[in-house]
């Protein structure tokens, strides 16, 4: 007994004395502008009933960052650079659960590449940013920080837009090039232009362009009124959450616009010309609001919150399948004295198909419904600033937006470790 207890104290000790080895040399590095990090995500994923099958699956990623301070480097004020190679591996949970909008935000097909690498000047007034590179528009187009506890990959990104276009939009886990302008007139509105190659650099195997059809350019604008809180101190360590919110500014409040607009053509998914070949679009748009309100927050401790978020979004049913998409949700955080880092969040997501693609099925004879629709449960676990746990449930109505497949009980654990 007393064997094992030495030998654990001594694996403690070597394992502290590690972490603060690595913790001295980043901070070395960050004093010279030079930021690295690790971040690996992994989930275990388990549909417990329904769906198209059960079965269980495990989701990872593997991310490596590189941040750049110009003024630290080269003396170049306003300046910075960022890199992102990405590894993902493992399983599909949605070839079992057979659902569309994807129950782990994470799960994509195993691959490595480079997922960001972009340069950006911002002005010494702060008012306006210039970015150029391989750039992931949901870093900061259509996001919110309450939304991004969940898994649900609706959360992140509405499947109308999410799912738009030819390969979708330059979002995880496929990313093209593009440039963005931001300008802030005044600290609570932002206001944000984006140009991007309109289909990602890594398209989906299997894509094919249709007879006749223009990849062309992805155009989104959005405009975000925030309201900031007196003190950064209210987040506490909340910049080291799971999710799509992770390193998010701190604000109590924010209401956002935003459009889209692709200027290629697309193939319509029901009409057809007096040929019998389907019909060409010109350009295809969108547009969404977003909702982020903090409900309540304790006069004795700031770190106790609750926070609710509404998404809604409409994309064109003429050439997607879902033509609109609404989500809700509440999170709490601060209310454990023993852990005022965790935080539980409850919401809804509903994906609607778009008349066009109902009637392409009915031509077929496929059975569907109008919409799929998932509840989830979670329950974030920050451990230490390094590793977080999140235990989560999904209750998805209609997988697929299939009638005749049975609604599917999904349990998750997610972990987030960061060096």
């Amino acid at each position: 007994m007393l064997l094992r207890s030495v030998i654990a104290s001594a694996a403690l000790f070597c394992e502290q004395a590690l972490s603060d080895e690595i913790d001295d040399q980043k901070a070395n590095l960050i004093r010279k502008g030079v930021t690295p990090a690790l971040v690996y995500d992994g989930s275990a994923v388990a549909d417990t009933s329904g769906g198209m099958r059960t079965g269980t699956a495990y989701v990872g990623n593997l991310r490596l960052q590189l941040a750049l301070d110009g003024n630290r480097l080269l003396r170049a004020p306003g300046w910075t650079a960022f890199f992102q190679v990405l590894s993902i591996h493992g399983g599909q949970p949605s070839n079992f659960i057979g659902d569309a909008q994807g129950v782990n935000s994470y799960a994509a097909k195993p691959a490595l590449r480079l997922y960001e690498a972009w340069g950006q000047y911002s002005s010494p007034n702060g008012h306006w940013s210039f970015l150029a590179g391989r750039y992931d528009l949901n870093s900061e187009f259509y996001r919110l920080a309450s939304s991004g506890l969940f898994l649900n990959s609706s959360f992140g990104m509405g499947p109308e837009f999410s799912q738009s276009g030819i390969g979708g939009p330059s979002i995880f886990p496929d990313t093209s090039f593009g440039a963005r302008v931001t300008f802030k007139p005044t600290p609570g509105i932002l206001i944000r232009t984006a140009i991007m190659d309109g289909v990602p650099a890594n398209r989906a195997e299997g894509q094919t362009r249709f007879p006749g059809q223009k990849e062309g350019l992805l155009f989104v604008s959005e405009i975000a009124f925030l309201t900031r809180p007196g003190s950064d101190a209210s987040q506490g360590i909340a910049k080291y959450r799971v999710g799509r919110g992770a390193n998010f500014p701190a604000y109590d409040d924010k209401i956002a616009i935003g459009a889209w607009h692709y200027t290629g053509t697309f193939r319509d998914l029901s009409l057809v010309d007096n040929k019998g070949r389907p019909l060409q679009h010109e350009g295809s748009s969108g547009a969404y609001v977003l909702i982020d309100r903090t409900l309540f927050r304790s006069s004795t401790d700031p770190k106790a919150r609750l926070s609710g978020f509404l998404q809604y979004g409409i994309g064109d049913g003429r050439i997607n399948q879902f033509g609109s998409y609404a989500a809700a949700g509440l999170t709490a955080s601060g209310f454990l004295i023993s852990r005022p880092d965790d935080t539980f969040g409850i919401a809804f997501t509903s994906a609607r198909n778009g008349s066009h693609y109902i009637d392409s099925l009915n031509t077929q004879a496929i059975p569907t419904t109008h919409a799929e629709t998932s509840i989830e449960a979670t329950y974030l676990l920050q451990v230490n600033p390094r590793l977080a746990i999140q235990p989560d449930i999904q209750y998805v109505i209609h997988p697929g937006t299939s009638s005749t497949r049975a609604n599917a009980t999904v349990l998750q654990v997610h972990f987030q470790w960061i060096l």
